[in-house]
């Protein structure tokens, strides 16, 4: 997968595409991420990508020319989609849709964003990584290509542990723990050193509906409630949501 960067600050979004899981599959040739810089394709002495806005008012606006310009130089690979609170929110079924692509485009704003003809005339959509304001695009971007990155085949190891992910069924993630079996008198489930793999699947399942019913009740209303079968299984380990 081709993912490009658009950005005024190449090397934020390049030492966090560098750096563990997403330098790995940079390495392997499993993801295929580059980054432009909008300054490179300025012609004036300092570079400028930026202006004040006509009418008035605070703050500095990214200038159309270096972004189509940018756009037009590297043909990167489409949808081209502006990181912006007005875009569509970035969950666990937007990033699958972006993992299912051949590639796509990140265009980070500044400042206090894009001359408005960029959104009208360059790029295909918006996304948002929830509802508050950071300085620009670049912390975003990196949200993106870790969440869409993992789901690539082959960059995770074990595929297992993106299935069972947070979201990846409307629920939140069930409960994990690891040696050593007791600590300071609080023991792990019985359940899990049991070796009965079916029980202890039944058990996560059961876990992960008693998580979601007690800390994000919307993700259930989303998904019906609970049905008799999912009522079923906690009552089988004696859970009440």
């Amino acid at each position: 997968m081709r993912i490009d960067v658009l950005t005024i600050f190449p090397d934020l979004v390049e030492s966090f595409a560098g750096s563990s899981l997403l330098g790995r599959a940079r390495e392997r040739g499993l993801l295929d991420i580059r980054t432009h810089d909008l300054r490179s394709v300025a012609t004036d002495p300092h570079r400028s990508v930026d202006d004040s806005p006509f009418g008035g008012g605070a703050g500095m606006v990214l200038k159309p020319e270096p972004i189509f310009d940018t756009v037009e130089a590297v043909d990167p690979p489409r949808p081209i989609l502006y990181l912006s609170p007005a875009g569509r929110t970035l969950d666990q079924a937007y990033v699958a849709e972006l993992a299912g692509l051949d590639g796509f485009t990140l265009l980070c704003g500044r400042y206090e964003g894009i001359d408005e003809r960029v959104r009208e005339h360059l790029i295909d959509g918006e996304v948002s990584i929830g509802d508050y304001v950071l300085a620009g695009g670049e912390v975003a971007a990196a949200v993106v290509l870790e969440a869409v990155g993992r789901l690539v085949p082959g960059v995770v190891g074990n595929r297992e542990s993106v299935g069972d992910d947070t979201f990846s069924d409307g629920l939140l993630e069930y409960p994990h723990y690891t040696r050593p079996a007791s600590y300071r008198g609080w023991d792990v489930p019985a359940v899990l050193t049991s070796g009965d793999h079916g029980r202890v699947a039944r058990w996560r399942r059961a876990q992960a509906l008693l998580r979601t019913a007690r800390h994000r009740p919307d993700l259930l209303a989303a998904r019906g409630g609970l049905g008799p079968d999912d009522r079923a299984l906690l009552e089988e380990f004696d859970l009440q949501p």
